[in-house]
C-alpha cells in the first residue's frame, strides 16, 4: 500500500472532520451523531484500502458493478493476509430494477429509492430472498426526495412521499430508515432551503406516522456538507473532498 497516499488521505480526513465538527456545533450535535460516507466511485480498490487505513469505515458506490468490485477486491486482500477491518458499503446512485439482485445483501443501506415502483421491486425481491434464507432481514433503504423540484433530478416529490408512506409501511422486504436528497449545485441559499425542507418533511412525517422510524437524513456532498450538517443531516456523502487532492478544503 502507498504510505504517502494513506498519509494524504488521513490529513484530509482530519481537516474534513474539523469542518464537520464546527458545523455540527451550530445545531448542538457532535461527530458521533453523523456518518461520513466516503464516495469511492472514482477510485480503485487500492485507494479504498488506503482510505480504510486512514480511518474511513463507510463507503458509497453509484453503480452495482462497482459496489461488487470493491467488496470483492477487499475480500481478496483479506484472503491474501491484509489486515483490513470490516467496512460498510452503501448504494447511493440510481438503481435500475434489473440490478436490484446485485445490491441486496451487499449494500448496508440503499439511499436511492426514488419511486414507489422501485420500492415495490426491491421489497419483492428482498422478500423472496428472506424466504429462501439468502437474506437475514428486510433491506434498509432511504427514500430519495426531489425537495428542490429540479426537473433533472430523480426522486419522489414531497407530495408523492406523503401519499406513498402508508403503502410503503406494508412492504415486508424493505425497512424505510429515512430520507435522502441532493441540492442544486452552486447555490448555497438553495442548498440550505433544500436541506431544511428535507428535515421539515421528516419531522412532519414522524408526527403523522409515529411508528415509522425516519432517523436518517442523507444530504450534503463535497460542496455543501457543512450547510447540510447545520440543517440536520445525519449522513454526508463525500467524494472529491476525500479523494481528490486538488479539491479545495476551505
Amino acid at each position: 500500500m502507498d504510505i504517502s497516499l494513506q498519509d494524504q488521505l488521513r490529513r484530509r480526513r482530519e481537516e474534513i472532520l474539523f469542518r464537520m465538527d464546527t458545523a455540527l456545533s451550530k445545531s448542538g450535535r457532535t461527530l458521533a451523531d453523523v456518518e461520513l460516507i466516503a464516495v469511492s466511485k472514482t477510485v480503485d480498490v487500492e485507494y479504498v484500502q488506503a482510505a480504510i487505513a486512514a480511518g474511513y469505515r463507510a463507503f458509497g458506490e453509484n453503480r452495482p458493478q462497482e459496489l461488487a468490485r470493491k467488496i470483492d477486491g477487499l475480500e481478496q486482500m483479506r484472503a491474501a493476509g491484509a489486515g483490513i477491518p470490516d467496512v460498510r458499503f452503501d448504494m447511493i446512485g440510481n438503481l435500475q430494477t434489473n440490478k436490484i439482485n446485485a445490491v441486496l445483501g451487499r449494500a448496508d443501506l440503499i439511499h436511492s429509492i426514488s419511486s414507489l415502483h422501485l420500492a415495490e421491486a426491491v421489497a419483492s425481491r428482498a422478500s423472496r430472498r428472506i424466504e429462501d434464507g439468502l437474506l437475514d432481514a428486510a433491506q434498509p433503504v432511504l427514500l430519495e426526495v426531489n425537495v428542490s423540484g429540479e426537473e433533472t433530478k430523480s426522486g419522489f416529490s414531497v407530495d408523492e412521499v406523503r401519499q406513498a408512506i402508508p403503502h410503503l409501511q406494508t412492504l415486508y422486504g424493505i425497512r424505510v430508515c429515512g430520507l435522502m436528497t441532493m441540492a442544486p449545485r452552486g447555490d448555497k441559499k438553495m442548498a440550505r432551503a433544500t436541506f431544511a425542507g428535507l428535515r421539515e418533511l421528516r419531522d412532519e412525517l414522524s408526527v403523522e406516522y409515529p411508528d415509522l422510524s425516519l432517523d436518517e437524513l442523507s444530504c450534503g456532498m463535497s460542496e455543501d456538507f457543512e450547510i447540510a450538517l447545520e440543517e440536520g443531516s445525519t449522513i454526508v456523502r463525500l467524494g472529491r473532498v476525500v479523494f481528490d487532492p486538488a479539491f479545495a478544503v476551505e
